[in-house]
């Protein structure tokens, strides 16, 4: 009887250890989430292996909502560059259209050519011309097309992509019968961006492979790589800012505006915490699946 006892007080004793050293694990798992969360890393996500069905279920819920809170940011972003950029278009283009009509009909006179006034003149056109290209781009940000879904050959869109960029090589590891539920043309264009940028900064080497399955089973996660030249630390948060660019000849739209279509389609497109495969720059891109 007294065997008894001690074997179950040793048992009580061992649940009451368990189940102390259980709660301080998920006190540190929910302490992490916090700091995630305060940090604005809402593509923080922590393991469900090892864990109780409830304690699973529970942390499934908790990676998914910061995926949502991610998305639901990036949507409110995209919408108020929306807002910002339909007022500047309308201002900039009042302001910049008599400008570059009247300093051009002044060019053509006899009476400014040759002169000192031609100089001045010339550079108040260049100028307002270069503002209305500025205006342009900004219309494309706010005037994109609603999308059409379809069912698309995912393979079909890469190898026009690769035809389009003979100079890198390609490492493709994807499905060659993976279909897609996205716009064929702002797909593409994502990808031609995405090219263009990777040979633009000395890229030799493009890969792009099937990631790990996401929580949501209605999507696809590609990682897209490139050798090209890395992205600066300080840079890294405004990449996805319309207009910003470290190029000199840049518009510095193709990123944003890739990040809108993709939202639009119901992806997403974010540049990847490591690069990885050899690579120097990586982005991770979210696609609907049918």
């Amino acid at each position: 009887m007294m065997w008894l006892f001690i074997i179950i007080c040793i048992l009580f004793a061992a649940l009451i250890v368990w189940t102390v050293r259980r709660q301080h694990s998920l006190k540190i798992r929910a302490h992490m989430m916090q700091e995630a969360i305060r940090n604005h890393d809402f593509t923080f996500r922590l393991p469900t292996n090892g864990l109780l069905p409830g304690e699973r279920a529970m942390q499934q819920t908790l990676n998914q909502l910061g995926e949502t809170i991610r998305q639901q940011v990036n949507q409110n972003e995209v919408e108020s560059w929306e807002r910002l950029t339909r007022v500047l278009t309308h201002e900039m283009m009042n302001a910049t259209a008599p400008i570059t009509s009247i300093s051009q009909s002044m060019l053509s006179r006899d009476d400014v050519k040759g002169t000192l006034l031609e100089p001045g003149i010339q550079a108040i056109f260049d100028t307002s011309r270069h503002l209305s290209d500025f205006v342009a781009n900004y219309r494309k940000m706010s005037e994109l097309e609603k999308p059409v879904l379809q069912d698309v050959s995912l393979r079909a869109v890469l190898d026009e992509v690769c035809n389009a960029y003979p100079e890198l090589t390609w490492e493709i590891d994807v499905p060659t019968d993976m279909i897609v539920r996205a716009d064929v043309g702002m797909l593409r264009q994502v990808l031609m961006n995405l090219a263009k940028n990777a040979a633009e900064a000395e890229a030799k080497k493009m890969m792009i492979e099937q990631m790990e399955e996401p929580a949501n089973s209605h999507e696809l996660t590609l990682y897209i790589g490139n050798d090209g030249l890395p992205i600066p630390a300080e840079n890294r948060q405004s990449l996805f800012v319309p207009f910003f660019t470290t190029k000199r000849s840049g518009s510095g739209i193709g990123l944003s505006l890739s990040r809108r279509m993709m939202i639009q389609q119901g992806g997403m497109l974010d540049l990847a915490e490591k690069p990885q495969g050899g690579c120097r720059v990586g982005f991770i891109l979210t696609i609907l699946i049918s």
